[in-house]
């Protein structure tokens, strides 16, 4: 049957896609594998220099295409400016990756009462603001997959990029962190609940260590650690995130909705068992 066949179960060609932190990390990585996979990729970070250099890259990669809009997730502002510059170019949003999110670790003693400002701005209201005022391409692009006798057939998907430390109690201090991880995590079941109805599903991936900006510093310090404190023995790579994102995006993937999927290497079944110093 042509439905079970590998380029319709895991087919997006022709999807349109907002990554946001997408001009590096993460949000690189799972732009990549869309472009790669013949999806049109929009791409947001505060950084614009950062945003055109990673346009021009996964441009050159295709088959799909990518296209930057530079925009500061921590001012609702910016929010207001991405949702409408993309609603100028496009009609329908079938993707939303709501990646862009910080960290900040620091001593309990000494922990700043504005790392819970950012971080619980950025990493959970923003998400939420930015999926409001989505929500009529979402709708549009559910609209456009149909339903068949009541269901939906190919739902709009908002995959939500949250954290093994919103799963477990992590080992270092990184409380505002781990905190707005676990709220984004409950966040995306809330929408999953409230828009499967309008064909629109929402999942999670609780990503442990990737190389990124955010892991650099502690990769350098505690890589060898880290390593072994996974059953897998390494650490993310970009294929692992991408290919999670295109199945949740995927026809595959249509008819998962509220799920919070670990893309770690099965580190959370380990984490607090390996001592203090993560």
């Amino acid at each position: 049957m042509a439905s079970f066949q590998v380029n319709n179960l895991f087919g997006v060609t022709g999807k349109v896609v907002l990554v946001t932190g997408g001009s590096r990390g993460i949000g690189k990585m799972i732009a990549t594998g869309f472009v790669r996979n013949g999806a049109k990729v929009y791409i947001s970070s505060r950084s614009a220099k950062d945003c055109a250099a990673t346009e021009k890259e996964l441009n050159e990669l295709g088959p799909g295409q990518c296209v930057s809009i530079p925009a500061d997730m921590q001012k609702l502002e910016q929010v207001d400016y991405l949702v409408a510059e993309l609603s100028k170019r496009e009609k329908a949003l079938h993707v939303l990756v709501n990646n862009a999110g910080a960290a900040w670790g620091e001593t309990i003693d000494d922990y700043p009462d504005s790392a819970w400002t950012k971080l619980l701005t950025l990493n959970l209201q923003r998400v939420f603001n930015l999926t409001q005022k989505l929500l009529p391409l979402l709708r549009a692009a559910a609209e456009q997959g149909g339903q068949e006798n009541g269901a939906w057939r190919d739902p709009a998907r908002i995959i939500n990029i949250g954290s093994v430390e919103g799963l477990v109690v992590p080992n270092h201090e990184t409380y505002a962190y781990s905190a707005s991880k676990a709220a984004l995590h409950h966040l995306s079941r809330n929408l999953a609940g409230r828009l499967g109805h309008e064909g629109i599903t929402s999942n999670t991936l609780a990503c442990g260590p990737f190389q990124s900006k955010m892991m650099a510093q502690t990769l350098r310090e505690q890589g060898e650690i880290i390593r072994a404190s996974i059953p897998l023995g390494r650490i993310g790579s970009p294929e692992d995130v991408a290919g999670a994102s295109v199945f949740l995006a995927s026809r595959a993937g249509s008819f998962i909705n509220g799920a919070t999927i670990a893309v770690d290497g099965g580190s959370v079944v380990r984490m607090g068992t390996i001592g203090s110093k993560l």
